[in-house]
C-alpha cells in the first residue's frame, strides 16, 4: 500500500530541488500503473515529541528558524506533521501485516532532537520507529540507502540498542557526517564516482549485519539520489539497481514500510518503482 496526500503539493520555494513536482511525477506514474493509495491523517503534537524536543516543535509551529537549504514556509509545520503522520500510517500498516511506502514531502532523516536542515523539518521514519517501539516492538532496524548521510537519525538513535541504523551514502557530501560507524550505527561512505557493483558489495555487508541483528520490523529511508543522473550528488546508480535494493531488503522476510527521502531526477518514477517491485509494495 502507499500512502499520499495531495496536500504535500501545495508548498513550493522557487527554484528549490525539493519540489512538488517530483512527488507529483511519482504519484501520476503510479497511479497509471494501478498502485493503490490510501489518504493521509496529520500526526498529533505527542508524537512529534517522541523524538523531537518541545523547542524544536515550536521553531516549527511558530515558523521561528532559519536554515539557508530549509525553507520557512508558511504552514510547514502542518505539511511536516502530514508526512509524519504518513509515516506512522505506514508503520501500523507493516505491523499489520502489509509492506508499505509513503510517497509525501517534506522528507526527514536530516533533521535531529533539536534541529532541522537538508529539507527536512521532523524526522519521519525516527518518529515512526519510536512510536513502534513504544508499541511493543523489540528491535527495529532502519536502512537508509539516500544518498546522503542521515544525519539527523543518528542523532536519534545512537545507542539505542534496540535500533540498528545502516546508512550508506555519498562521502565527503552534505551533510559532512557519517565517515565511520559509531555504536549501533553502521555507516558506509562511498566514495564521488562510485558505481552500482561497490555500491552492493558495501549493501549486501550492511545487509548481512542487519540479518545478524534480527529486526522484528525494517524501517527504510528510501532517498533516490545516489542515482546516476541525480544532480545533486556522484554516485552512479542505475534504474535497476533499486530493484536490486528492493529485493535485498525483502529478503530478510520481516514486516518493511518505506519513506520517500531525496531524489530529484525526472527518473526518480522508474526509480521508485523499480524498489516497490522488489520490496513486493503494491
Amino acid at each position: 500500500m502507499i500512502f499520499f496526500s495531495s496536500r504535500c503539493l501545495e508548498y513550493s520555494f522557487p527554484g528549490h530541488p525539493e519540489s512538488p513536482e517530483r512527488v507529483r511525477r511519482v504519484y501520476e506514474y503510479l497511479n497509471r500503473k494501478g498502485y493503490r493509495f490510501e489518504e493521509v491523517k496529520p500526526c498529533r503534537k505527542e508524537d512529534i515529541l517522541l523524538v523531537h524536543t518541545p523547542a524544536h516543535l515550536k521553531r516549527v509551529k511558530t515558523n521561528s528558524f532559519f536554515d539557508p537549504d530549509t525553507p520557512n514556509m508558511e504552514n510547514i509545520y502542518q505539511y511536516a506533521s502530514l508526512s509524519a503522520g504518513a509515516a506512522l500510517q505506514a508503520a501500523k500498516q507493516a505491523l499489520e501485516g502489509e509492506n508499505s511506502f509513503s510517497l509525501l514531502r517534506p522528507p526527514g532523516h536530516h533533521a535531529g532532537k533539536n534541529y532541522l536542515g537538508g529539507f527536512c523539518y521532523f524526522n519521519n521514519i525516527a518518529i515512526a520507529v519510536t512510536w513502534s517501539l513504544k508499541k511493543g516492538v523489540d528491535k527495529i532496524a532502519i536502512v537508509d540507502f539516500d544518498g546522503h548521510h542521515g544525519n539527523g537519525s543518528e542523532d536519534i538513535f545512537l545507542g539505542e540498542k534496540r535500533v540498528l541504523y545502516l546508512s550508506l551514502h555519498q562521502y565527503p557530501a552534505y551533510p559532512g557526517t557519517g565517515e565511520i560507524s559509531k555504536e549501533n550505527c553502521l555507516n558506509f561512505p562511498l566514495p564521488p564516482g562510485c558505481k552500482e557493483e561497490q555500491f552492493m558489495r558495501f549493501f549486501l555487508e550492511g545487509i548481512n549485519k542487519v540479518k545478524k541483528f534480527s529486526p522484528s520490523l525494517i524501517a527504510v529511508s528510501a532517498g533516490f539520489d545516489a542515482y546516476k543522473k541525480d544532480p545533486l550528488l556522484n554516485l552512479n546508480l542505475e534504474v535497476e539497481t533499486y530493484l536490486k535494493i528492493g529485493e535485498e531488503i525483502a529478503s530478510l522476510s520481516k514486516p518493511l514500510f518505506a519513506l520517500l527521502e531525496g531524489g530529484y531526477h525526472r527518473d526518480l518514477p522508474l526509480c521508485v518503482e523499480n524498489f516497490l517491485k522488489g520490496a513486493g509494495i503494491k
